[in-house]
């Protein structure tokens, strides 16, 4: 071979050796992947001739066999690379996944630790005559075992709630994705995937909270309540735990509330609804939607008989036969009632662990027509005198509650102005003031001076500001005299009027200064219809109280009220004429209105400092009843007064509860008068109109009856009966020389 001779065209030089075992393993063009951004070279107008010297043609087409290799090559290249990024990606979701269920379980109890909790104890109040009044404790019913329930019943809950509930083993996948579908078909939350063992776990120990991590712990739970329970005992957990609105836990419960009867005796369609409820207890409970409950518990009789529990004729037979006539608990005023024995239950009993029976003194009749006589009036009325809220309490005259209503609407408010409320009772007090006095030797027809008085530069006045002159005693407290009561405390001294007002019942803190007599220290209406109660029961001291017996529901007695043993706290001969005053109130004085006939009533009326409170007690042998009226931010009322609407409202309860009852005096009682006859002479004040006195600190004296100690008396023990103060003789008075004024100034005022 020449050198510097050109090649020829179409010749091709032989190759040796490892040149040409080289030029075997080269890639051809067909071999090559193609880049992404590779791009096909365009044909060129010319092309050199092939190798047998022919030209090729123009736009020639690739051979088909090399391009089919390519796509192949492409496709197998496509398969490989998603099978291996499918694999990388599931690896890691299952890590992702196994991480998430170990964080949620170990947020969770060991489970070698859990234990199916105790159901919260159930607090059933009765009324006097058995019957249920309210129910307290977070679960309303009573254990019922599943083979005392009718077949149907379980099998409701299955139908709507877990059709595979016999085949899953906690965690139902198929119902989760079938759940899933549901809801992106319908663009929302229409279905859940969760089973009757989830629901059962989360009421057992979750919280209600929709999160992932709470979703997780309720699966996890879910699987371990499989392993550990059977599924008969699953399903009679869940149905004795499930809620079912209206503060219904357990389908016991719920068949009380809504059909007032057991589970054991309800009907397929009130089993159909009742299974209905769980969806969405409070949107669906019969007795406020009863229109949607039947619709929802058709649904249910139609997946009844799709899984082939019922037939089609049972299922049409059921369909719009549900019942439901039970008024729901919760905004009856007897729930003030059920709130306060919740208050005393851990004083009488300690913690309750088990489920109770509380038989209170509430006579079921009685309650009603309270409820009804402070609404209806307050609704009547409450604007014209701008009241919005008012309370009612009586007792029998040995403290057993029969009635209590705490205000007009417990739905709306639930706190009890009856018990918890504390209010100045204003002349409502006087009574124990007037009590003292008659203690201290005067009797109802001693004459005091109802005249101007100024104590220290407070002048107390009469309602109508107007003064009588010398009146008695039983007219002075018929007519709620203020000026009169005021001297009459100054008389006896406030530290002797508070003593004898906590003798007597009262528990409150008072403040033993002038102002005491017209009621200045606050009160609670029960305390203060249970200070009245010995007025009416001969002087015998009570306590209000509700409880009579706390017993479990096997029957076994936890507690029985005992007897009172505050003995005698006043003199009988000193009820007879207090009843003898207070009788008057009702016959000529503030409280006229009220009527009752053929029984012989006694009372008082109060009205606090601009009409901020309107009160009525009065009582009979038989019923001790006070009324309060007001609002709750104190301000005031459109001059309602004790001897107006309170004493309405009184005389339409009393007028109901008396009747049948067979008439029985007022202990002790004696016409006006009668004891002028035996009593201890009394002071009596000279005759025309006297001078208003002027208290100074030059005129403080020694007190008359002798100064007590500055702290209050102990309430009396067992018995605890205490004579009233001896008096001195009349001799040793000054009222000759200063008159009645002057001597109230100089000698009884000091000091207290």
């Amino acid at each position: 071979m020449a050198l510097g001779r050109k090649k020829s065209s179409g010749r091709k030089e032989p190759l040796f050796g490892l040149a040409a075992a080289l030029s075997d393993l080269r890639l051809g063009p067909e071999d090559r992947i193609p880049s992404a951004d590779s791009k096909p070279k365009k044909s060129p107008a010319k092309s050199k001739p092939d190798d047998d010297g022919a030209a090729p043609a123009l736009d020639r087409k690739p051979r088909t066999p090399r391009s089919g290799a390519k796509r192949r090559s492409k496709s197998r290249f496509s398969v490989s690379r998603l099978f291996y990024w499918g694999a990388v990606l599931g690896l890691w979701g299952m890590i992702a996944v196994a991480g998430g269920v170990v964080y949620v379980g170990a947020h969770l109890p060991p489970i070698q630790s859990l234990e199916i909790p105790k159901r919260p104890p159930t607090i059933q109040i009765t009324g006097l005559d058995g019957s249920v009044l309210a129910t307290r404790g977070e679960m309303a019913g009573a254990n019922i075992a599943l083979k005392d329930m009718p077949p149907y019943l379980p099998k409701a809950f299955i139908a709507i709630e877990d059709r595979r509930f016999y085949s899953h083993y906690g965690v139902d996948p198929w119902g989760i994705l079938r759940a899933a579908v549901t809801n992106v078909l319908h663009r929302g939350v229409s279905q859940g995937g969760s089973t009757l063992t989830q629901q059962l776990a989360k009421n057992l120990f979750l919280t209600q909270e929709r999160t992932l991590q709470r979703k997780l712990q309720e699966a996890e739970l879910a699987i371990w309540l499989e392993r550990k329970h059977s599924k008969a005992e699953i399903l009679e957990l869940y149905l004795n735990r499930v809620y079912f609105g209206s503060g219904a836990y357990g389908v016991e419960a719920a068949a009380q509330r809504y059909f007032g009867k057991s589970a054991k005796n309800v009907t397929i369609s009130e089993a159909a609804m009742l299974a209905g409820l769980v969806k969405s207890p409070s949107r669906l409970a019969p007795n406020r939607n009863p229109e949607g409950a039947e619709k929802r518990a058709q649904l249910v009789l139609a997946a009844m008989t799709d899984a082939g529990f019922i037939t089609e004729a049972q299922a049409q037979a059921s369909t719009g036969h549900g019942s439901y006539n039970v008024k729901a608990a919760g905004a009856g005023t007897v729930n003030y009632v059920a709130d306060w024995i919740g208050e005393v239950l851990d004083d009488l009993v300690g913690q309750i662990d088990q489920d109770i029976v509380v038989e209170t003194s509430i006579d079921p009749k009685l309650q009603a027509i309270a409820e009804a006589s402070v609404i209806d009036e307050l609704a009547a009325k409450s604007v014209k005198f701008n009241v919005s809220q008012g309370a009612l309490v009586a007792m029998t005259p040995d403290g057993a509650v029969r009635a209590m209503v705490g205000g007009r609407n417990y739905a709306e408010s639930q706190y009890n102005r009856a018990v918890t409320a504390r209010r100045q009772p204003g002349s409502a007090f006087k009574p124990f003031v007037y009590l003292t006095a008659i203690e201290a030797g005067l009797t109802p027809d001693t004459l005091r001076q109802d005249a101007p008085l100024n104590v220290k530069g407070w002048k107390p006045e009469n309602f109508e500001h107007q003064y009588l002159g010398a009146v008695t005693l039983t007219q002075a407290l018929s007519m709620s005299l203020n000026t009169v009561a005021v001297r009459l405390g100054l008389e006896v001294g406030p530290n002797n009027v508070v003593r004898t007002a906590h003798r007597l019942g009262i528990a409150s803190k008072l403040e033993p200064n002038a102002s005491i007599a017209l009621g200045t220290s606050e009160v609670s209406l029960t305390e203060l219809v249970g200070a009245y109660v010995p007025f009416a029961n001969g002087g015998q001291g009570a306590s209000p109280h509700v409880v009579l017996k706390i017993r479990t529901s096997a029957g076994k007695v936890l507690y029985s009220r005992p007897p009172d043993q505050l003995g005698q706290v006043i003199d009988p001969r000193n009820v007879a004429m207090m009843n003898t005053m207070m009788q008057e109130t009702l016959l000529s004085g503030t409280a006229h209105k009220a009527e009752l006939p053929g029984w012989m009533a006694a009372g008082k009326t109060g009205t606090s400092q601009d009409f901020r409170d309107a009160w009525f007690i009065g009582y009979t042998s038989k019923l001790v009843t006070g009324v309060w009226l007001g609002n709750d931010d104190s301000s005031p009322t459109k001059k309602a007064t004790g001897g107006g609407l309170p004493v309405e409202i009184w005389t339409r309860f009393m007028k109901a509860a008396h009747q049948g009852v067979p008439v029985a005096a007022l202990p002790n009682s004696q016409a006006p008068g009668f004891f002028s006859n035996f009593a201890q002479a009394a002071p009596q004040p000279p005759s025309g109109p006297q001078p208003s006195p002027q208290v100074t600190a030059s005129q403080i004296t020694a007190p008359y009856p002798p100064p007590a100690s500055a702290s209050l008396a102990p309430l009396p023990q067992a018995g605890g009966y205490r004579p009233p103060p001896t008096r001195p003789s009349n001799s040793s008075r000054p009222e000759a020389a200063a008159g009645l004024d002057g001597w109230l100034v100089q000698r009884l005022f000091g000091g207290n």
